[in-house]
């Protein structure tokens, strides 16, 4: 039986994204590197297509440290040159010099005794009621990621838009968009469901 996804059918990369990360909380940590690694790429994405991103993943995380926070704080101008040089990755120097930034800013909010996970979590929407039938039902961003974007930016984050904010929520399980009929619809929503009770509860 053929197994239906939302998206990346016929690509085994695009598929196990699909499968085994898309729509699933990432991995807690002090630093968060896990999830900022996806705010960074989520930025990286914007203009672009989500694959050409995910195709250079193992180069993004080669070039900036694995995301760690506290390294990619520390990169200067002699890194934004060298990152600039580097094919694998998508050299647009403005992405590169907010992926520093934002890492500065996460340090700063760790500070502050604030975690961006818990501001991901502020402003989870209510879980739907129903898969969408299509992604022609999907927002492209909701009130609730448009005040994530306001939140971050807020806290000197950049290229967190409320569009991209609305990829970072679907893609850590803060929303779940898995269409009707995709094989991981009925599982990602219970695990939705479960989630947004904690966050609501």
């Amino acid at each position: 039986m053929v197994q239906v996804r939302c998206f990346g059918a016929g690509d085994p990369l695009y598929e196990a994204y699909h499968d085994e990360e898309w729509g699933r909380p990432v991995a807690d940590s002090p630093d968060e590197r896990e999830l900022f690694e996806r705010v960074c790429l989520e930025g990286f994405q914007a203009g672009l297509s989500w694959i050409t991103v995910l195709r250079k993943r193992e180069a993004f995380r080669a070039a900036f440290a694995d995301f760690d926070p506290a390294a990619v704080a520390e990169f200067g101008d002699d890194d934004v040159t060298r990152l600039m040089a580097d094919a694998g990755i998508v050299r647009n120097r403005l992405k590169i010099e907010a992926t520093v930034t934002n890492a500065r800013a996460l340090l700063a909010l760790h500070d502050e005794g604030e975690r961006l996970a818990d501001l991901v979590a502020l402003h989870t929407p209510a879980a739907r009621e129903r898969p969408p039938l299509s992604f022609a039902d999907v927002p492209a961003q909701t009130a609730e990621s448009l005040a994530l974007s306001k939140a971050l930016k807020k806290r000197g984050f950049r290229f967190v838009g409320p569009t991209t904010m609305y990829a970072l929520l679907q893609a850590v399980g803060a929303v779940d968009d898995h269409i009707q009929g995709c094989w991981l619809a009925r599982q990602a929503r219970q695990e939705a469901l479960e989630a947004n009770a904690r966050v609501h509860s």
